[in-house]
């Protein structure tokens, strides 16, 4: 008996129901909230299944900058570009992750890239030089970006060991990301606070 109800509330922890909250509060050595990282949680038991966000994936040009600043989509997302300005733009990326490029196309025209390599893909404009992006490829279910708080949020997360990757564009650190390792709880929410320490960005993103 003592071993069946083991094997079944080993099945139950399995499920989706023995999972937890993880929540990230990101911030620089002077206390100031981070927003714009990328937070992905990849479970030690591995993920299953197709990945799908809730967010679009899009990058919109608009006001001569790209919105959103940073985008997560799912390693095979198709992505549009959609040109809101009533300007021209030619978007690229030289990034070795998914080198492209968008021939001029102007306002309420839409042009699409299919991003099938993990990784980051920094975008920039051959018009505006001003115009900085970046859209993050990932293979987990598991990811949030930080808001103007520097907290990211990640509902449902197998519960037991993870390893926490934070990405942001100017992170001091090897590939812009820092690795940690996390236990995500059975129920509940566990609050990690992680100082994340910045280059200085480009003038045309001096807010950071």
């Amino acid at each position: 008996m003592r071993g069946l109800l083991s094997l079944m509330a080993a099945m139950a922890c399995a499920s989706a129901a023995c999972a937890g909250d993880l929540t990230v509060s990101l911030k620089t050595a002077k206390g100031q909230p981070v927003r714009d990282a990328v937070v992905t949680v990849y479970p030690a038991a591995g993920t299953s299944g197709p990945i799908h966000f809730d967010w679009p994936y899009r990058m919109a040009q608009h006001n001569l900058q790209f919105d959103p600043f940073v985008l997560i989509v799912a390693q095979g997302a198709v992505v549009s570009f959609p040109n809101l300005d009533p300007v021209r733009h030619q978007v690229y990326s030289f990034s070795p992750t998914h080198p492209f490029e968008l021939k001029l196309y102007g306002r309420d025209e839409t042009r699409t890239v299919r991003f099938d390599k993990v990784g980051v893909v920094a975008l920039g404009c051959n018009i505006h030089d001003s115009m900085v992006a970046f859209i993050k490829v990932v293979d987990t279910p598991y990811a949030a970006r930080s808001g103007a708080s520097g907290e990211a949020s990640i509902p449902g997360a197998p519960a037991g060991a993870a390893t926490l990757r934070i990405w942001h564009p100017y992170l001091k650190a090897p590939g812009n990301e820092i690795i940690r390792q996390v236990s995500v709880p059975r129920e509940g929410v566990d609050r990690e606070t992680v100082l994340l320490d910045l280059r200085t960005p480009p003038m045309a993103h001096m807010a950071y």
